[in-house]
Formats: C-alpha cells, sequence, structure tokens
C-alpha cells in the first residue's frame, strides 16, 4: 500500500460556532423589525390614500421647482469652486496677511450654519439699502434668488477650499521635485502637474459637498425662492396632505442617487490607471 493511499481524504472545515444572542443583537432586531414595519405603514398609507388628481395638479409645479433647485445648486457649486482656488491657495500662502484672510473666511463660513449667513445676507443687507442703491448693487441683492444664490456660494467655496487645500496638500513632493529638475516653471508645474493630481484626491469630498448642498438647498424656500421645497410647502398649504412631503422627499432621493452613481462612474473612470 503506497502513502498516497494511506493519506486521509480532504475533510470540510468544521462549521463555525454559532454565535451568541446577546443583547445587542437582540436590540438591533427590534429596531430593523420597527423600521421595516414604519415603512410598509408608510407605503401603504401612500397606496391607499393615492390622489391622482392631486398629483395631475400639482406635478408641474414639483417639476418647477426641481428646476430651480437644480439650477440654484449646479451655479453655486460652479461659482464656488472658482472662488475656493484663490482661498485655497491663500491658506498655503506664506504671505501672512492674505493667509490670515483666507483662514478667516474659511473659518466663518465652516463655523456657522447656512441657514445663519442666507438671513445675514438676505434680511441685513437690505438694511443698507441706500448704500447699495448708491453703489448700483441694489438690483442684485433685492431678489431673494440672487441672495440664496450669493450665500450658498460664499458658503460652498469655503468647504471647496478646504477640499483643494488637502489634495494639493496630500500629492507628493517629489512631484514638485520631478517639475523643478525638468526645469519647470512654478506656476506651470503648479497647473499641469499638480493641480490634476490634487483634483483626483479631491473628486469623492466633491460629490459629497454637492449632495450636501442639495440637501442643504430646501432653506431657501425660508425666503419665498420656490424651489422644490418652496413648491412643496405651497401645495400643502392648500391641500394639507403629507403626501406632498413624501414626494418632495422621493425627487431629493432621486436627486441624490442619480448624483451618486454618476460620481461614482465618474470616479472609476479617471482613475482606472491607479487601479491594479
Amino acid at each position: 500500500m503506497s502513502f498516497v493511499e494511506t493519506m486521509i481524504p480532504p475533510q470540510a472545515p468544521p462549521p463555525a460556532p454559532p454565535k451568541p444572542y446577546t443583547l445587542a443583537r437582540f436590540v438591533g432586531s427590534v429596531t430593523l423589525g420597527i423600521w421595516l414595519a414604519l415603512g410598509v405603514g408608510i407605503f401603504l398609507t401612500v397606496v391607499n390614500g393615492w390622489d391622482p388628481a392631486k398629483f395631475t395638479k400639482y406635478g408641474p409645479s414639483f417639476l418647477s421647482g426641481l428646476g430651480v433647485t437644480l439650477m440654484l445648486v449646479a451655479c453655486s457649486v460652479v461659482l464656488g469652486a472658482i472662488l475656493s482656488l484663490p482661498v485655497a491657495l491663500g491658506r498655503m500662502s506664506k504671505n501672512k496677511i492674505w493667509s490670515w484672510l483666507a483662514y478667516a473666511y474659511v473659518y466663518f463660513f465652516r463655523g456657522t450654519p447656512l441657514i445663519a449667513q442666507l438671513f445675514l445676507i438676505y434680511y441685513g443687507l437690505g438694511s443698507f439699502r441706500p448704500q447699495l442703491e448708491s453703489v448700483g448693487l441694489w438690483w442684485f441683492f433685492r431678489e431673494a434668488w440672487n441672495c440664496a444664490l450669493f450665500a450658498f456660494t460664499l458658503n460652498t467655496a469655503a468647504y471647496q477650499a478646504e477640499i483643494l487645500r488637502g489634495s494639493i496638500e496630500s500629492v507628493p513632493r517629489g512631484q514638485r521635485e520631478g517639475a523643478a529638475a525638468l526645469g519647470l516653471p512654478e506656476r506651470i508645474a503648479f497647473y499641469k502637474i499638480i493641480l490634476p493630481q490634487a483634483m483626483i484626491v479631491a473628486l469623492r469630498p466633491y460629490g459629497n459637498e454637492i449632495i450636501l448642498m442639495i440637501k442643504g438647498s430646501a432653506i431657501v424656500a425660508i425666503v419665498t425662492v420656490f424651489d422644490l421645497m418652496g413648491e412643496t410647502r405651497r401645495a400643502f398649504s392648500r391641500t394639507f396632505d403629507y403626501q406632498m412631503y413624501v414626494w418632495a422627499a422621493i425627487l431629493y432621493l432621486l436627486m441624490v442617487e442619480l448624483l451618486r452613481n454618476i460620481w461614482a462612474w465618474l470616479e472609476n473612470r479617471l482613475t482606472r490607471h491607479l487601479k491594479r
């Protein structure tokens, strides 16, 4: 009898020992059951109370408000991105005055609520109407949409500046040394080598910032901007039907989910050369 014939045939691994049913697992199971029950209850309530007439009447208003929300977020994010670059460079500058001013700007807009910033611009600047008229700026600040755009731009620029600063500082120092060894001017090296690599690092935080802006944009309804939430409040004030807010929540969820998938595709597309 050979040695191979005397070997024990492969055996299946022993089953994993059962996990004890602890108090934490019990609480988690109960919580999950409650959430499932609430979800099913809300779904059944919405289905049973569905009113096609209300959907037909207020559906176009919801779509109009959705367009206002998308326009406000898109414009503020783009303008904030333009403003964030000099602010980020100021944060990294060796000039103490520029660095201090950039730090104070970022500190204020990141440390105070967005709704307070919106009120300061919408209500606060209205107290200086004569001064604004004298310099020809009242035409801009008298419109609620313009005030919301201004507040959102300043707010997101502060966050984007910190994202950009951290991304630039995360680029290895060897990239700058290599560019200097090739004789590239510092300005060209920054825009051609450092900044593109920093933007890849900042891609995911930028996506999170846009999602936060979409959800935070609902506060503009307080200052009479009829975005998605503004149209929802107006529809609810006429119908007193809570489903108006359910529809709004679904639209916000669709926007966020669509953006998340687009951003994931964009990130995979731009970083495919980094994957092994």
